[in-house]
Parts: C-alpha cells; sequence; structure tokens
C-alpha cells in the first residue's frame, strides 16, 4: 500500500493520510444534506410532488457519487481529491433545468448522465486540450463568479433574507422571522468559523445552526441520529429512461452547461490543489488524464443513481494543508462518505434556514475568480459582465453563459481581434443564439 501510494517519495505516512482525508471529508461534507434538500427543492413550495426528487434517495446518492468519484481519484489518479455533486451545478440543475426550464427531473439526470460520458470520450480521446485552449480564461472566471453570485441569490431566498417585491422584484424580508433570524444567526456563525481558519466550518456552521433551532423550537429534534440507508430506487436508473428526450436545442444547451462548467470547474482545482501539494511537474499536471477519467466516471455513476454532475471539490485544499499528500487520502474521504450513509435521519433537521448558509459562504468563496478578469479591456469586461450578472438576474445558470459566449466573438471582432477567437467559439455562438430564438418560440 506504501509503495503504491508513493509514501517515501512523497513525504508522507499513513497518519497524515488519514488526518488529511478526515480534514477534506469534514470540509465537504455539508454537501451531503445540502444536495438533497437543493434537488428535492426543498425552499420552493406548493410543487407538485412529481417535481421534487426524493430527498433520502439523492442522500444515498450523494454519498455513493462522491465515495466512488473519491476512490477512483485516489487508487487511478493517485491524487489527494475529494469529489462529490458540484454546488452551482446542483442548482442549475434543479432551479433552471427543472423548476424554470420545466424539465422533468429524470431527463435531466438523462443530460447530466450524457454530458458524463461526453466528458470521458473526450478525455480519452485527448481532445479536453483543445476546448480547454478555446475557451477564454475571462470567460472561465466570469462563469465561476456568476455561478457563485446565483447561489448566493438563493441561499438569501431560502433564508427569507431576500423576498418577492411586486414594486421593485425583490426586497427585504422579515428580518424578525424566527426562520430568517436562525439563518442569520447560522451566516454569522459560518462566517466567525470561516475567518478562523476552522476545518470543516461550514459543516459546523450547519451543525451549530440546526442545534440551535432545536433548542429554539425551530426546528423538529429528529427522533435518532443513526438510521437504515435510505433506499435508492426512487431516482437509480431513472437517467436511462429519458433519453429520447434530449435531442432538443434546449437540452443540448443544458448538456452543454453540465459538461462546461464541470470541465473548466475539475480542471482549475486540479491544478490549484496539485499545486499547493506541490504535486505539479515543470508547471504539468501528472496523470491528469487519470483525473479527469475519474471525474466523469463519478458523474456517470451519480447520475444513474440519481444526482446532480459529480465533481473535483476545492474543500480537498484543507486535507493538503492537514498534510494529505497521496490518494491514499482520498480512499480515506471515501470511506467517510460511505459510513455517513448511516446518518441520514439527521436530514429532517436540515432545512432552508440551516442550508442557506452554506449557499452564501460558497458563493463567497466562488467570486474570487473576479479578480482574476482584465476589467481594463472593454472588449473582454462586457461579455464577462454579462455572464456574471445574467445568472442571478434570470435565474439560470445557462442564460448567463449563453449571453457572454454570444457577446465575446461581437466584441472580439469589433476590436479587431479576429484571429484570437478559436474556431470552437463560433460554433458555440450560433448553438446559444439558436437556443435564444428556440425560447422565443
Amino acid at each position: 500500500m506504501k509503495k503504491y501510494f508513493e509514501f517515501d517519495k512523497l513525504g508522507t505516512n499513513y497518519s497524515r493520510e488519514f488526518i488529511g482525508g478526515l480534514t477534506t471529508f469534514l470540509s465537504m461534507a455539508y454537501i451531503l444534506f445540502v444536495n438533497p434538500f437543493t434537488l428535492s427543492l426543498g425552499a420552493v413550495p406548493d410543487l407538485p410532488a412529481e417535481m421534487r426528487m426524493d430527498q433520502g434517495a439523492v442522500f444515498t446518492a450523494t454519498a455513493v457519487a462522491a465515495a466512488v468519484g473519491s476512490l477512483f481519484m485516489g487508487i487511478i489518479a493517485k491524487y489527494p481529491i475529494a469529489l462529490a455533486p458540484g454546488m452551482g451545478l446542483n442548482a442549475f440543475f434543479s432551479f433552471t433545468v427543472v423548476l424554470t426550464m420545466g424539465v422533468p427531473w429524470q431527463t435531466a439526470l438523462s443530460g447530466v448522465l450524457v454530458s458524463g460520458i461526453i466528458f470521458a470520450l473526450l478525455t480519452l480521446s485527448g481532445l479536453r486540450e483543445t476546448i480547454i485552449n478555446s475557451i477564454p480564461a475571462e470567460l472561465k472566471f466570469a462563469v465561476a463568479a456568476g455561478i457563485g453570485l446565483f447561489i448566493t441569490f438563493i441561499g438569501f431566498q431560502n433564508a427569507g433574507i431576500i423576498v418577492k417585491n411586486d414594486a421593485v422584484l425583490v426586497g427585504l424580508g422579515n428580518l424578525r422571522d424566527g426562520q430568517t433570524l436562525l439563518a442569520i444567526f447560522g451566516i454569522f456563525v459560518t462566517i466567525m468559523l470561516m475567518v478562523r481558519g476552522v476545518k470543516g466550518g461550514i459543516f459546523f456552521g450547519m451543525l451549530i445552526t440546526s442545534v440551535a433551532g432545536v433548542i429554539f423550537g425551530l426546528i423538529d429534534l429528529p427522533t435518532q441520529v443513526v438510521g437504515s440507508i435510505p433506499s435508492v430506487a426512487p431516482t437509480f436508473g431513472q437517467a436511462f429512461f429519458n433519453l429520447d428526450q434530449i435531442f432538443t436545442i434546449q437540452m443540448l444547451v443544458v448538456i452543454m452547461t453540465f459538461l462546461f462548467v464541470d470541465f473548466f470547474d475539475t480542471a482549475g482545482t486540479l491544478v490549484a490543489v496539485a499545486n499547493q501539494a506541490g504535486l505539479m511537474k515543470e508547471n504539468k499536471l501528472p496523470r491528469a488524464g487519470k483525473a479527469l477519467f475519474a471525474d466523469s466516471a463519478a458523474t456517470i455513476v451519480g447520475a444513474i443513481f440519481g444526482t446532480s454532475t459529480t465533481t473535483s471539490y476545492i474543500e480537498s485544499s484543507a486535507g493538503v494543508a492537514a498534510g494529505a499528500r497521496s490518494g491514499f487520502a482520498s480512499v480515506v474521504t471515501a470511506g467517510f462518505f460511505l459510513l455517513a450513509l448511516f446518518f441520514s435521519p439527521l436530514l429532517g433537521v436540515i432545512t432552508a434556514p440551516v442550508t442557506a448558509p452554506a449557499l452564501i459562504i460558497v458563493g463567497i468563496l466562488m467570486v474570487s475568480s473576479l479578480g482574476k478578469i482584465d476589467w481594463d479591456r472593454f472588449e473582454i469586461a462586457v461579455p464577462a459582465f454579462l455572464t456574471i450578472i445574467a445568472m442571478p438576474l434570470t435565474y439560470s445558470i445557462a442564460t448567463g453563459v449563453a449571453v457572454g459566449f454570444i457577446f465575446y466573438p461581437i466584441t472580439m471582432l469589433l476590436k479587431g481581434r479576429r484571429k484570437e477567437i478559436h474556431p470552437i467559439m463560433y460554433g458555440l455562438f450560433f448553438i446559444f443564439l439558436a437556443y435564444f430564438i428556440f425560447l422565443a418560440g
């Protein structure tokens, strides 16, 4: 085992890898509870039952996808990077595809499955570098920042801090409401933990908020902590039964968005964490193909079990900071996700005010990419800004991506920078233009 994971070469040992894997798990364990709540549209009242995914089934699917993805990453790619269903992508799945577009969640899972298969094929064929190089860096950063604003907006809504206002669309909610006060308490607690550098600050923030909610009678006390593993039957295999419904412009854009965000989110996370761990060689990432394949395989498995796109987690950097250097840490993280399957009764205490702080804090972390955009070049600033602002204002990640990818070739052509536009960007321009024409029709 030590030889396979190259402990001596990396200067590590079992205890460091175990602590690193546990730290990574605690840093991202919040997804076990946030993901089921998000995919079931738990914060949206008065929806038909068929629009909601089963929370118990999604909980199991989330844990399985995270465990399988982390195992693949650890054993095949040998990196201390864990995977789980991605924040932002789960919001896109629920609030954009299902709630706004009216696409059945079963069909949305088919879209996730297809995007994972395409990702795997691109990785095996070696075309990933071509695609990565075709998308300008500024648009990648803009998409990340836009998703951050979008899920923060959802978090404020779930908290009751931002509410509907017929006069000005949105406004400030009732800050004296008990549920809203609980969410505000959670936000402050989580911020304090994060500022103090507490490992797993988001997870512990949710835990403290839940306990406070129970104490003040805002959340019902769970009848048990440990229970049986929830059945995955309501969601398992549903992705296979709706593949015939994905051949539309609307679903093509959905699939491309799943693929695009996962593709670049994973690439960025791999480089960032590997660089932190000192695993980069001559500014290149060894075994990059295996790492990307592990990510795509996890997405396929997750879609089959019943969850949104699985991706590499930047929270893995917490494990690296704690000493993780090898893939064994990811194996440890996978083990904790499997162990977590027995704690499903805690889903009952994970309400909208409890998940809201997690969404807001993750949003804050994601908008850091704003500083990487060259705002002094107007031809870049326009598509970047429109990408970012369109996501929360239209309540759609896909719309933000589409707007940015339409305006980028236009502004670049007007600036006389035609040679800098990759041919793939022209193809995306027409696809996203057709998307808007389809919606208008």
